[in-house]
C-alpha cells in the first residue's frame, strides 16, 4: 500500500485524521473503530480519537497494543508520533492487571459466594489498599482482595475511577429458561428477516460464552433497530428477561415488538410501570418507577423487581439515561448477563466509564452516515433558522440573568409564524413540534390546533394521540421533553425543535432520531429545523447541541428569517 493510498494521519495527541475521499478508507474506519472513539465526521476529514476508555473497550476484546500499532502502521500516511506507542501499552496492559473471579474454599470446589479480587502486582494492591472509597467493600487476602457479590459492581466502578478497569471473569448466572423464538412472518403479517448488522452486534455481545462476554452496550443510530437486537439476544439467550427503559410509551411499543416477532404469548410478558405492576418471564418497566421513593431519605421499594425472579438477562434501553438509583442496583446486579442499547453514549454529566464498568464495554457501534448511506435510516436535511427578538423584548432581554435571558430567547413569541410557515411550505410531511416550555407548547398546541402531548398527559391519552400520528389522522403533534426517547412513529418526516435542554448535545441526537426511521421511496429525506433566536444566549447553547449531530456528518445550513 503505497503512502497516498493510506488513509490515516496519526497525531501526537491521539487523534486520528481519516481521509473519507481515499480509496482505502472504509477498510481503515472498519479497522480503527475497535479502538478509538469517532468525534467528527463531516464532509472531508473525519476525527477519531484514542482515549483511556476505547483501548479499555479493545482490550476487552481481546485485542493487544501490539494489535492496535499494527493497524495504526498499515494505515497511516506518514510515521507515527513518537511516544504515543508506549502510551498505548502503558493503558491497554492496566486492563487484565485485576481480574474478578469466583472465590473458592481450599478444600472444596464450591463457590463461598464471595468473589475474589486477584491482584498479583504489589504496588498495585498498595494503591487499592489505600483508596478511601474502596476500603469498606474489600478484605486483604493473598495476593488480592474478598468481596462480596453484591458489591461486584460497586468496586469496578471505584477502580474504573481510579484507572484500574477490571477484567471480570466471575462466572454469570444462568437464569430461569425461558424459550424465545423469533417469528420468519410477523403477527402482523409481514416477512421479518434479520439484517446482517443487527446479528453481528448480537453475536459482539454473546461472544463466546468464555469468562468476560454475555454483556456490554451496543451503539446504534435511532431508528436501525436497537430493540430487534435486543430481542436477538433474548433469542439466543433463552432466559427470563427484565427490559428497563424510559417512559411508559417505550413499554407498550417493547411489548408490542415483541408480541409482534417472537412467539412469546401475552402472558409471558408484563408491565412494570405506575400503571400496572405485574411480574412474568418476560418483564418490561421504566426507569421512573424502579428509581422511585417516597422521600428522599427512603429506600426505593420497587428494587424487589430486581430480585422478583431469576433473570438470566437485563436490558437497559437507552442506557446513555441510567439515572443514579439504577446506576446503584446495575451495581449489585453484576451476575446478571447486562445488555445496553443506545444511539449515543454521550452523558453529560461524564459518567460513560460507569457503564464501562456496570453494563459493560461498547461491543458495536456503526457511524450513523454509514447507516444513512445504506439506506437503513433516512437522510437527514438539517436547518438552523435564526429569527429577530421582538422590539418590546430586547430591553427585559438585556436586563435579564443568564438562565432568564436563555428562556425568553427560547420563548420568542415570532417562532410560532416561523412554524406555521414551515408547516405549509411541507403539505406532505408528518410533523413534530418540539419544544422544552410548557407555556409556549400549549400556546402552540392553540395556534396549530394540534394535539400536545407533555409529561402529564395520561398514557391512555398518549397512546391514542400516537396512534391518530400513525394513521395520518392528524398531520401534526406538539411534543414536549417527553417525546426525546423511544417513541416510534415511523412517518414522522420532520421535526420542528423551538426550545431544547440549554446545550445538550444527547437531546438534539434524541430529537433526530424521532425522524430517522426509514421513508417510503417517494418520500426519502428527513427534515430538522430548529428555531433560535438571533444575537442571543440561545445561538451559543443551539451551537453546542448541533455539536453530536457535526461529529456525526450532518451538516447545518443557517437561514435568517426577517419578521
Amino acid at each position: 500500500m503505497t503512502t497516498s493510498t493510506k488513509a490515516l494521519i496519526v497525531q501526537s495527541d491521539r487523534t486520528l485524521l481519516l481521509d473519507v475521499h481515499c480509496d482505502t478508507a472504509d477498510e481503515a474506519r472498519q479497522a480503527v473503530m475497535p479502538f478509538a472513539e469517532l468525534e467528527k465526521s463531516p464532509e472531508h476529514i473525519h476525527t477519531y480519537r484514542i482515549t483511556p476508555l476505547s483501548l479499555w473497550n479493545a482490550a476487552s476484546a481481546g485485542l493487544t497494543p501490539e494489535d492496535v500499532v499494527k493497524t495504526l502502521k498499515k494505515y497511516s500516511r506518514y510515521e507515527i508520533p513518537d511516544g504515543i506507542i508506549e502510551g498505548f501499552s502503558l493503558l491497554m496492559c492496566r486492563y487484565g492487571k485485576i481480574k474478578m473471579t469466583a472465590d473458592k474454599t481450599e478444600d472444596s470446589d464450591s463457590e463461598t459466594g464471595r468473589l475474589f479480587l486477584q491482584v498479583d502486582d504489589e504496588v498495585i494492591r498498595l494503591e487499592i489498599n489505600g483508596t478511601k472509597a474502596l476500603a469498606k467493600y474489600l478484605i486483604a487476602a493473598q495476593n488480592g482482595f474478598s468481596l462480596t457479590l453484591t458489591d461486584r459492581g460497586t468496586v469496578k466502578r471505584e477502580l474504573i475511577r481510579i484507572g484500574w478497569p477490571v477484567q471480570d471473569e466471575a462466572p454469570l448466572s444462568k437464569g430461569e429458561d425461558l424459550e424465545i423464538k423469533l417469528r420468519d412472518v410477523c403477527a402482523s403479517g409481514k416477512n421479518f428477516t434479520l439484517r446482517d448488522y443487527q446479528q453481528t452486534a448480537a453475536k459482539a455481545v454473546i461472544g463466546t460464552g468464555s469468562p468476560g462476554s454475555g454483556y456490554g452496550v451496543v451503539v446504534l443510530p435511532c431508528g436501525s433497530g436497537k430493540t430487534i437486537v435486543g430481542m436477538q439476544i433474548m433469542s439466543l439467550l433463552k432466559t427470563n428477561t427484565l427490559i428497563l427503559t424510559a417512559n411508559v410509551a417505550a413499554v407498550h411499543q417493547w411489548i408490542d415488538e415483541l408480541l409482534d416477532k417472537t412467539e412469546l404469548t401475552s402472558e409471558q410478558i408484563a408491565e412494570y410501570t405506575g400503571d400496572s405492576k405485574t411480574v412474568a418471564p418476560v418483564t418490561v418497566a421504566t426507569y421512573q418507577i424502579i428509581s422511585w421513593r417516597p422521600n428522599k431519605e427512603g429506600e426505593f421499594p420497587h428494587f424487589k423487581l430486581f430480585r422478583e425472579r431469576a433473570w438470566g438477562l437485563v436490558i437497559y434501553d437507552e442506557v446513555h439515561l441510567l439515572p443514579a438509583p439504577v446506576f446503584r442496583v446495575t451495581a449489585e446486579l453484576q451476575a446478571i448477563r447486562r445488555l445496553g442499547l443506545t444511539a449515543t453514549l454521550i452523558r453529560e454529566d461524564g459518567e460513560e466509564d460507569a457503564v464501562f464498568s456496570l453494563v459493560g464495554p461498547k461491543r458495536y457501534d456503526v457511524p450513523w452516515k454509514d447507516m444513512e448511506n445504506q439506506g437503513w435510516i433516512a437522510e437527514a436535511i438539517c436547518t438552523e433558522i435564526r429569527l429577530d427578538l421582538p422590539q418590546e423584548l430586547k430591553i427585559p432581554y438585556a436586563a435579564a440573568e443568564k438562565r432568564e435571558k436563555y428562556r425568553i430567547a427560547a420563548e420568542n413569541p415570532l417562532k410560532e409564524n416561523a412554524v406555521l410557515q414551515l408547516i405549509e411550505n411541507h403539505p406532505d410531511d408528518q410533523i413534530l413540534v418540539i419544544g422544552q416550555y410548557l407555556t409556549q407548547l400549549d400556546s402552540l398546541a392553540k395556534t396549530l390546533k394540534a394535539p400536545l402531548i407533555t409529561g402529564k398527559t395520561p398514557n391512555a391519552e398518549r397512546e391514542r394521540i400516537y396512534s391518530s400520528f400513525k394513521n395520518k389522522e392528524v398531520r401534526v403533534i406538539v411534543v414536549s421533553k417527553v417525546a426525546n426517547f423511544a417513541i416510534d412513529l415511523p412517518d414522522a418526516s420532520m421535526a420542528i425543535q423551538v426550545s431544547g435542554s440549554f446545550g445538550s448535545r444527547q437531546e438534539e441526537a434524541q430529537r433526530l432520531g424521532r425522524i430517522l426511521r426509514p421513508k417510503a421511496h417517494d418520500h426519502h429525506n428527513a427534515w430538522f429545523f430548529s428555531l433560535v433566536s438571533g444575537y442571543t444566549v440561545e445561538e451559543e447553547f443551539a451551537a453546542n447541541r448541533q455539536k453530536f449531530l457535526s461529529e456525526q456528518g450532518y451538516k447545518y445550513s443557517i437561514q435568517r428569517w426577517d419578521k
